[in-house]
């Protein structure tokens, strides 16, 4: 590939230039993630003109590739490839996107926790190159089939956004028109503060759940996975061993996440606090409080920092939680379970369908830059 594309590393002298980050960039989709870029002087930064190809070598399986649309600087975990008049630059990106390329990427890469590829390995990447008046009718191709499918993802999208919207609002309605509320310390038998020290990580032993894999609602065992080892569970969780249906709140960085705790065999890190209602229907009341509005602008009303919102315990024990009798608010959430479920069987088959766009897509770019499907007749490499 050396001999149709440029690595281009030159820094930048520190002028106010449009910044390409990695957040900038959407993975598997070759744009931007945001409608502007931040204007920086970051003199560590590289400078790339329009036309170059941005490629993330950090965490390449994640297709972080971007086409500039401008001359500007961008964070050094990016290749600047620079196609030479041989290359079409659109065909340069579809190829970057293509599974081979990414492959290739990914196998190239070194690093266990922060894999990297590099230029060098890149180089050596095997790639099928047409002439230039067929990278030109191949990228024009993909540049209209990518379109319609991008459109049909919007679409899918704004479908989700406003199945989110009716969950918002089944939620909140559930904690509207009450008498009176009590402070939540009121309605808790048990806190548990794992605010502090950052316990020492291990690759294996008891599951640690993080302020990052308390998500939408659960816990999410995915994101980030860690660990620590059983022999430092019992002094780590000295100020308190969790139980199956305790509540879990992160107070900051995210502040505000929100879970009930299914299996009590895992250990909790910093920036959680652990909530013990004095009974099981509370614990599902306070859930789904602080996963309404209403519970959460309560939350950002308490919160302090300028970086990151926090939230401290003795503000959040000040926190008023509508109340009912019991026999309302058992009435009340379940009502509000049956609503939920029945937007999350509507949600799925959305999800499904994104998916299967997205694999579409990934298809179709890797199938034309290989020369497995002639664009001119539509013939060739089994799609579906």
């Amino acid at each position: 590939m050396r001999h149709v594309v440029r690595n281009i590393v030159e820094k930048s002298d520190g002028s106010p230039q449009p910044f390409v980050g990695l957040e900038s960039i959407e993975g598997n989709a070759g744009r931007l993630s945001a409608d502007e870029l931040p204007i920086k002087s970051a003199t560590d930064s590289l400078r790339h003109q329009k036309g170059d190809v941005l490629f993330s070598k950090l965490r390449p399986y994640l297709a972080k590739s971007l086409m500039a649309d401008r001359p500007g600087t961008g964070t050094g975990e990016l290749l600047v490839l620079r196609p030479t008049p041989q290359m079409e630059p659109r065909y340069l990106l579809y190829m970057t996107l293509s599974r081979p390329w990414l492959e290739w990427a990914e196998m190239t890469s070194y690093g266990s926790k922060m894999p990297r590829t590099s230029w060098d390995a890149i180089a050596e990447c095997p790639l099928w190159l047409p002439s230039f008046q067929e990278q030109r009718r191949i990228a024009h191709f993909l540049d209209t089939e990518t379109a319609r499918i991008d459109r049909l993802r919007a679409s899918m999208i704004d479908a989700l956004s406003l199945l989110d919207e009716r969950d918002r609002t089944t939620i909140d309605n559930v904690f509207r028109d009450g008498d009176h509320s009590r402070q939540i310390r009121r309605l808790v038998a048990k806190w548990i503060d794992y605010r502090g020290a950052t316990p020492t990580k291990t690759e294996h032993g008891v599951p640690l759940i993080t302020a990052g894999n308390i998500f939408n609602g659960r816990v999410d065992y995915g994101r980030s996975p860690e660990f620590i080892s059983e022999n430092d569970y019992d002094s780590w969780m000295r100020r308190g061993l969790p139980r199956s249906g305790d509540v879990l709140l992160t107070t900051e960085a995210p502040l505000g996440e929100v879970a009930i705790l299914n299996d009590p065999a895992v250990a909790l890190a910093q920036r959680i606090i652990l909530i013990r209602p004095h009974q099981a229907l509370d614990a599902h009341w306070i859930y789904w409080y602080f996963r309404s509005p209403l519970g959460k602008s309560e939350l950002l009303r308490r919160a302090t920092g300028s970086t990151a919102l926090g939230i401290k315990a003795d503000r959040l024990r000040s926190v008023p939680v509508p109340v009912f009798d019991d026999a309302e608010k058992q009435q009340r959430i379940k009502n509000l379970e049956i609503g939920i479920k029945s937007t999350l069987r509507l949600r799925s088959p959305i999800g499904r369908q994104l998916e299967l766009l997205a694999e579409r897509r990934q298809a179709l770019i890797t199938a034309a830059v290989t020369g497995q499907f002639d664009v001119t007749t539509g013939r060739g490499a089994d799609l579906s």
